[in-house]
């Protein structure tokens, strides 16, 4: 399974390295395509970098407050922490997954366990950090025994998802998982059918892929995720 992941890690890195020109205009000069990206009315204003910059009407650590111990479906009960999510509170690619699991929980973190090396992995082979992305699931508490999370519980966490993906205004979403991508697609099409393309969540382009601990159990499913990623990445020069 290493030499796997080495191999998945590795084709990345490769093509980076083949794309070295456009490189910088990648990962320094990011630009919005065509009208801005936003969930809100929140001003955006060019920067000297051509960046674009934007003014949230609310701020991460302002939901972080709003959500607090939170108690609004049964899975408040058997917690240890509510993983809200880290990362940048500007980025341009937010990586979203259905629930935390048994690691996330015990942290507080996302995406720390085993499927939590292989993303971090991805996101350093596309010349990133995981500080430069931003990373969060669906349930912001882990469902017993890592079971599907259920609509009552959707119903309770998706809209501070929304107010975080709001706040953020990324250009990107990457849905990782069958049920990630059907839950914010509102859909019940297979993922092999959703993934290689863009669809919209709330105005934003969203890219859904399998799960790294998918890619643990089904290492040839590590061609489709690479496919994706350089779709995403060509999104972002």
């Amino acid at each position: 399974m290493r030499d796997e992941l080495l191999e998945l890690t590795g084709a990345l890195k490769n093509h980076i390295i083949s794309e070295k020109g456009s490189r910088d205009a990648l990962y320094s000069n990011l630009y919005i395509k065509g009208n801005p990206v936003a969930l809100s009315s929140a001003p955006v204003n060019a920067t000297a970098n051509n960046r674009v910059a934007h003014t949230p009407s609310i701020t991460l650590e302002d939901i972080g407050k709003e959500l607090g111990d939170c108690k609004r479906c049964k899975l408040h009960d058997k917690r240890n922490h509510i993983v809200f999510g880290e990362g940048s509170s500007t980025a341009d690619l937010v990586f979203v997954g259905e629930a935390p699991g048994r690691d996330e929980d015990m942290q507080g973190k996302p995406f720390v366990g085993r499927a939590g090396k292989l993303l971090t992995d991805i996101i350093k082979a596309m010349g990133l950090e995981r500080k430069d992305v931003y990373i969060c699931n669906i349930l912001k508490c882990r469902p017993p025994e890592n079971r599907n999370p259920e609509s009552d519980e959707i119903a309770a966490c998706e809209p501070f998802l929304i107010k975080q993906l709001e706040s953020i205004q990324p250009l990107v979403i990457c849905a990782m998982g069958k049920f990630a991508a059907q839950t914010l697609l509102k859909t019940d099409t297979a993922i092999s059918m959703l993934r290689g393309k863009f669809h919209s969540y709330h105005g934003i382009k969203l890219m859904p892929t399998y799960h790294p601990a998918y890619l643990l159990r089904n290492s040839g499913a590590k061609k489709q995720v690479w496919q994706d990623v350089q779709i995403i990445m060509e999104e972002l020069k």
